[in-house]
């Protein structure tokens, strides 16, 4: 059985009666956060003329549809995506009701996008942004003030070998202190007895210079 798609002539008669349900347009008007305090006759006329708007929306797309070549008693999406686009005073929908595009179209403008965007990345310069001395910021100045791997190396080389020669320096000048603390000994006890050998001290430093113990 086919739908009944004759046009309801809306009633010029004042009846105090609107067509859409008025609890349903009361719960859409309480669903938004940040409404006030609203009142059964502000809900009604918002009803009402949402109900006119629906009207004026209906046959505006209608007129549209009778002028194509093979006109229809019945509208669909697309025809009031036209509607919107053509009437000036509804161009406040044109985001609310955006025309169609196929799949292709859809893959074919975010290519585009995606190559304007790397278009722009190229021309800006991959290095970074550029400076007055025409160079990027990676091209001035930052690698002469950064130290490099092999500069360090060479540098904690050379303080190696620099505490390695203090060190045999020190160990070179110690037997030559022991040599003279001997000879300062050997010229305070004097001469040997009886030839009889001295008995063998192991000095430590100039400790002996103040005496025996």
């Amino acid at each position: 059985m086919p739908y009944n798609n004759t046009p309801i002539t809306p009633t010029q008669e004042v009846t105090g009666q609107v067509a859409l349900p008025l609890a349903r347009v009361q719960k859409i008007i309480n669903a938004d956060q940040e409404r006030l305090h609203t009142s059964k006759n502000a809900a009604f006329a918002i009803a009402l003329a949402t109900e006119m708007f629906i009207q004026h929306l209906a046959t505006t797309t209608h007129n549209v549809v009778k002028t194509e070549r093979k006109p229809r008693r019945n509208i669909q999406y697309r025809d009031v995506a036209t509607a919107v686009a053509k009437t000036d005073n509804l161009e406040f929908l044109v985001d609310v009701v955006p025309k169609t595009t196929t799949y292709k179209e859809f893959k074919k403008k975010q290519a585009d996008k995606e190559a304007a965007v790397s278009k722009g990345k190229a021309v800006n310069g991959s290095g970074g942004q550029t400076t007055l001395g025409g160079g990027s910021g990676g091209e001035m100045g930052v690698d002469e003030d950064t130290p490099e791997a092999m500069d360090v190396d060479e540098d904690v080389a050379e303080e190696q070998e620099e505490d390695e020669d203090e060190e045999e320096e020190r160990a070179s000048s110690e037997p030559s202190e022991d040599m003279a603390a001997k000879q300062i000994e050997m010229e305070m006890r004097g001469p040997r007895t009886n030839g009889s050998s001295p008995a063998v001290r192991r000095p430590s430093g100039f400790t002996a210079i103040n005496g025996t113990k």
